[in-house]
This record gives C-alpha cells, structure tokens and sequence, in this order.
C-alpha cells in the first residue's frame, strides 16, 4: 500500500511514512526484490534509491486493499485489548 503512487516513491518518504528508517526499509524491502515483487532504482547523482513494484508484484487495486486490511486486522487482534491508535502515535513518536 506505501508504494501505491503514480511516480515510484523515494526510500525516505516510505519509511516516514511506515515509522522507520531507511536501512530497516530497505532489509525489508530486499527479499520482495530478490522474488522479482518490486524494483528499487538508483537515484543519481545522490545515494537514494526509488521503489516501485513490478508487473509481478502488482495486483489489482480492488484485491490489494482486502488484503491490507485484513492482515491489519489479524495485527491489531494479536494486540489483545491494547489500543492500536495509541500504539501507533507511540511507535511515530519514537521514530
């Protein structure tokens, strides 16, 4: 979902926007590279790299969200009766 935009989004506003820094992102991002899911491109002359997914990686809009929103929901079920609001303006305050 954090890549869903019409121009391939750098690293660094990616990992703001998921609360963390770039190097985690790009770890994460690396084996869904390796399996051909997306493409992260070099940003010349600077060190920044743009992410996009792939043909592969792509699926139509109306199966991706389904698919965020109940995995985001399997997520907040483990959290028990924590408050997942609050949980996340935690973990964006620490980053």
């Amino acid at each position: 979902m954090s890549l869903n935009r019409s121009d391939p989004p750098g690293m660094a506003p990616v990992a703001d926007l998921l609360g963390m820094d770039r190097t985690t992102l790009t770890a994460a991002l690396k084996p869904l590279e390796r399996r051909g899911l997306l493409k992260i491109t070099p940003i010349p002359p600077t060190a920044a790299a743009a992410c996009s997914t792939s043909p592969q990686g792509q699926n139509p809009p109306r199966l991706r969200r389904p698919l965020w929103e109940r995995t985001s929901k399997q997520v907040e079920g483990l959290l028990g009766d924590s408050n997942p609001d609050r949980l996340r303006q935690s973990l964006r305050s620490l980053s």
